[in-house]
């Protein structure tokens, strides 16, 4: 079909990013805003070789899971894109992505399927980055989401997922950036909140005038936010006010406190970052006499509260600032039997102490690529159990074969854990027994 052309279709699935996805004359046609089990009326807005893509113009029947989206700006803006999808329906299409990932990919299947993890589906999102934009015409500063074109800002007032502490006042945030001097050279702001306090990072293209930092110290002072300036790369974040902002979180499960920098990498999602927390200690089963390594230990999110039951652990992280915070948080929790190392992940470490070193379990947590290249020599012959967090099924499903066939493990069990609601990011949790 051509470009701009429309057609009644029937949607059957839905796609990895959240479309719904249709065939007209036996090509795939992806389509935004449409659930499975929908007819509608859709208009071709881009054609490729292999798929088309479309947008709804009539809906003419509608999905039992579609519900109305909570957020005003839902369809411009493309922060979050199953609004309209009921959340347990969203938690049941991830696990079927994971499931085929399974299948297609790593050819295994878990002996079973651990019950989805959710926690509170708004108001959740304690960490991200938002776009800046001044627009002359409209006579104001955009603060928020890209749209589904990315070259746009979404004209966001207010965000249902973000921490209310930010998602209330993000048309307060843009007013006040509009009357600041270099409003024009403000691209974006990074956002993160500890237990008490969030902090904006605002990232300015040109030195900021006595002005513009009174102002925003006044706005920071009347919201209850922490602000840092960000003039150049990543190491020239500094507080702007207060003089020492207190970023920490507590995992009151394991007694322990996490000091962090508003940069660093947190889980995004607090509630479940405790829950998934509780999940990965439970398939973990860490006992007194247990030798564990972390891998990809960022802060030691998950090192710190399993030191608190096991013999021994070492964490291993790429990032060097991160291990330096995560050895002195496990001193000032009075953890003794946590150590920390700095390495690459994705280039080969087998000579190094930690690789070489007999562990009964491993936990890993890797970013999108996986595990793979760690895989070449971990886990050794004294690991029996190995528990995976993922944040992309097709890595894990990739790794899982690995672990299945050139290590010996069993799949015994993998769930979803849903950490980003109302979008299709799909994070998971996959425990490996060796047997």
């Amino acid at each position: 079909m051509k470009k701009n052309c429309t057609a009644e279709i029937e949607v059957t699935d839905l796609s990895h990013d959240g479309r719904g996805v249709a065939r007209i004359d036996g090509k795939a046609v992806f389509v935004r805003g449409a659930l499975p089990g929908e007819r509608a009326t859709v208009r071709i807005v881009r054609r490729k070789r292999s798929f088309d893509e479309a947008e709804v113009e009539t809906l003419h029947s509608r999905s039992p899971d579609r519900v109305e989206p909570r957020c005003a700006h839902f369809g411009q803006c493309a922060g979050c894109n199953l609004q309209h999808l009921a959340p347990a329906a969203q938690i049941a299409a991830k696990q079927r992505v994971l499931a085929e990932n399974f299948e297609r990919i790593g050819k295994v299947a878990p002996e079973r399927w651990l019950p989805p993890l959710a926690d509170a589906p708004w108001g959740y999102r304690r960490k991200g980055r938002l776009s800046v934009r001044h627009v002359e015409k409209k006579g104001r500063v955009l603060v928020g989401f890209r749209e589904s074109n990315p070259r746009f800002v979404a004209d966001v007032r207010r965000c249902e997922v973000l921490h209310p502490a930010l998602g209330t006042k993000i048309e307060a945030l843009g007013d006040m950036l509009g009357t600041l001097a270099a409003a024009a050279q403000i691209p974006q702001i990074e956002f993160a909140a500890g237990d008490e306090v969030m902090a904006l990072v605002i990232r300015h293209l040109v030195p900021l005038g006595e002005g513009d930092r009174q102002a925003l110290i006044e706005f920071a002072r009347a919201h209850g936010f922490a602000v840092y300036l960000q003039p150049g790369g990543l190491d020239s974040v500094h507080p702007l006010w207060p003089e020492a902002p207190a970023l920490r979180y507590t995992l009151p499960e394991s007694g322990v406190t996490l000091a962090f920098e508003p940069l660093d990498f947190v889980q995004v999602n607090a509630g479940m970052n405790r829950r998934m927390i509780e999940l990965a200690m439970e398939l973990l089963e860490p006992g007194a006499g247990d030798r564990v390594l972390d891998l990809f230990c960022g802060l030691g999110n998950f090192t710190l509260p399993v030191a608190r039951r096991v013999a021994r652990i070492e964490g291993v992280e790429g990032d060097a600032d991160l291990v330096r915070r995560a050895a002195a948080t496990a001193t000032s929790n009075g953890i003794d039997n946590a150590r920390f190392h700095v390495a690459n992940l994705f280039e080969d470490h087998r000579q190094a102490s930690w690789a070489r070193a007999a562990w009964d379990k491993l936990l890993r947590a890797p970013p999108r690529a996986g595990a793979d290249k760690l895989l070449e020599y971990l886990p050794g012959k004294d690991t029996h159990r190995v528990v995976y967090v993922s944040c992309h099924p097709g890595s894990l499903a990739r790794d899982a074969q690995i672990l299945v066939q050139a290590h010996g493990f069993r799949l015994a069990a993998a769930g979803v854990m849903d950490m980003f609601p109302h979008t299709a990011h799909v994070e998971s949790i996959a425990l490996f027994e060796r047997g």
